[in-house]
């Protein structure tokens, strides 16, 4: 099994000072999944990490990708195409492009689990695939 990431535990895992830092650092530790990462995830992750913990630290997010410590996963135009459809039926919920990606890659990957601290967004979305994302850490 694999598990797919969101941006909020990546920027999480890099700020030892974010609120979220030790139970996502803990689960990573945890983990034996595979942990993978969707394109659109990457140029948030590297904008925050930059905008708030300088340009090392998004260098040293982009060499984890590049070694492979986390998958890096292209999102290609049927999932581009779901995500407008998740962006559509769930219009109130204003998901935005890069969570309709992430959950349409999951959906597309048949993946169940979701690393993220967007509780509401990815609990609230209904996956194809299964009735409901499991969504870590707990």
């Amino acid at each position: 099994m694999a598990i797919i990431v969101d941006t909020g535990p990546l920027y999480a895992l890099a700020d030892a000072d974010d609120q979220y830092h030790r139970s996502v650092a803990k689960f990573v530790a945890a983990t034996r999944e595979t942990l993978i990462v969707p394109s659109p995830v990457v140029p948030e992750v590297c904008y925050l990490l930059g905008e708030y913990l300088g340009a090392d630290a998004e260098t040293e997010f982009l060499q984890s990708l590049i070694g492979q410590e986390l998958l890096l996963e292209h999102f290609n135009t049927k999932d581009l195409q779901r995500a407008v459809d998740i962006l559509k039926q769930y219009h109130d919920a204003e998901f935005g492009m890069v969570d309709a990606t992430v959950m349409a890659m999951a959906e597309r990957l048949k993946i169940q689990t979701v690393l993220t601290i967007d509780h509401r967004d990815f609990g609230m979305f209904r996956p194809k695939h299964c009735d409901a994302f499991r969504i870590v850490p707990e």
